[in-house]
């Protein structure tokens, strides 16, 4: 695009409609779930984005969480453009690779070896091909409201039942693949039992998100993730934590850490690539020597370990390692809540906020949010009325009522002030 060419919203978004199934490369950024035009960015700055007519937001939607420093953060530009000079990619291993590998060794508990990818769809898929080659078994278990990807096994949806075989979640996923998905209720710990009780001799693995992300926000309550934990365990099938969301982002060693239940495998992405496509799946040793070249399980990938992506990663990584933020990030998630809890009280509008760290999600509904079901029951209607008002009033939060916002180490306690201003004459004009 040439430097003299107008730039503005509707310009971008119809050109891109020409050439993109829906004008996007991933279908929420369309804004179809709130019935509204979607909006093109051309640049960030700490908390701020500015779309491409010029008007300025305060970011909550943080890249759907990667941006836990913030936009653009001077460190992390500048050892990425360093790796930049010295080439894009190579096709063979660099230095940054060992760096980064380290780094994710000494946060995460689990991890002894790591093998990076592109994405957190290629981290889960890799995950679940090593738990069945390793465990010679078929089923996998996952969670309703646990999003793990586009990978035909995991975008799936339940069946009726407690314990059910999945059903394809999209046309192009064959019966077949889909069966050998069982899908269970979040939360729900006797329905897991009921199903290692009928299937666990064929369970390769369970695969959830710790802290769910992908429904909104929702919790595991006391004692889920121990039993799931022991079940497997029990049966000699592999616990897979999707940490994509709440890796680096809960602790330095993420959701695992902070509840004390330690998985065979874990699936990381977004905050490990700093803001570049990165994923990456890692275990103790005795699992990831099953990985090829070592193992018999084959994964591989022309651009995995790009030298700038690990770049860009490897220094938000150390920058987490030696700031610490995560208490000033739950201050600042804390504030955030408080405040959001108290203008829809002060509203009488049916709210509920899950939170946990620097993330959180803002249902309405006045029901305790705590499966896809409760998650369901909030009023979509309004979430978009909600989200257009804060648009409009300089706020940026997910396109959707079932996906988390994300307080950064860049939002100053002026900012989340300022948004909750906003928030209150939002639900006012409502």
């Amino acid at each position: 695009m040439q430097e003299t060419e107008k730039i503005s919203n509707p310009s971008v978004v119809e050109r891109a409609r020409k050439v993109l199934p829906g004008g996007v490369n991933s279908p929420v950024r369309a804004f179809t779930a709130v019935g509204t035009e979607p909006i093109s960015l051309v640049r960030g700055s700490g908390s701020r984005v500015w779309d491409a007519d010029g008007r300025e937001y305060i970011d909550f939607l943080a890249s759907w969480g990667p941006l836990i420093l913030g936009h653009s953060h001077p460190a992390v530009l500048e050892e990425t453009k360093k790796a930049l000079e010295n080439g894009l990619t190579f096709g063979l291993t660099n230095p940054y690779e060992p760096l980064i590998g380290e780094a994710v060794v000494s946060m995460v508990p689990s991890a002894q070896k790591v093998r990076f990818v592109n994405s957190g769809t290629e981290a889960t898929m890799s995950a679940v091909r090593l738990a069945r080659g390793i465990t010679g078994r078929k089923l996998i278990v996952k969670f309703e409201g646990c999003y793990h990807g586009h990978y035909d096994s995991l975008l799936v949806s339940a069946g009726s039942g407690v314990a059910t075989f999945g059903i394809p979640g999209t046309p192009g996923i064959p019966e077949d693949i889909a069966r050998l998905t069982l899908v269970l209720p979040y939360n729900d710990g006797e329905a897991v039992e009921e199903a290692f009780f009928r299937y666990g001799e064929e369970i390769a693995c369970v695969i959830l998100e710790p802290v769910a992300g992908n429904m909104g926000v929702v919790l595991p309550e006391r004692g889920f993730l121990e039993k799931i934990r022991e079940l497997t365990q029990s049966y000699g099938s592999l616990l897979i934590f999707d940490e994509v969301i709440t890796g680096f982002r809960l602790s330095e060693g993420g959701a695992q850490e902070v509840f004390g239940v330690i998985p065979d495998i874990t699936c990381l992405g977004k905050i490990l690539g700093g803001g570049m496509p990165v994923g990456a799946y890692a275990g103790p040793d005795e699992v990831m020597s099953e990985v090829a070249p070592v193992g018999k399980v084959y994964q591989a990938g022309t651009l995995s370990g790009n030298p700038v992506a690990m770049a860009c990663g490897f220094k938000t990584l150390q920058i987490l390692r030696e700031s610490k933020p995560y208490g000033e990030l739950e201050n600042k998630g804390k504030r955030l809540e408080e405040g959001l809890k108290e203008i829809t009280g002060e509203r009488g509008i049916p709210a509920t906020v899950n939170r946990l760290g620097s993330m959180l999600t803002l249902f309405f509904t006045d029901e305790k949010v705590r499966d896809f079901e409760t998650a369901k029951s909030s009023d979509t209607k309004l979430f978009s009325k909600f989200f257009k008002a804060l648009l409009e009033r300089g706020i940026l939060i997910p396109p959707s009522q079932f996906e988390a916002w994300f307080v950064s180490t860049a939002h100053s306690d002026e900012d989340i002030d300022t948004a909750l201003e906003k928030v209150r004459s939002a639900l006012k004009s409502l």
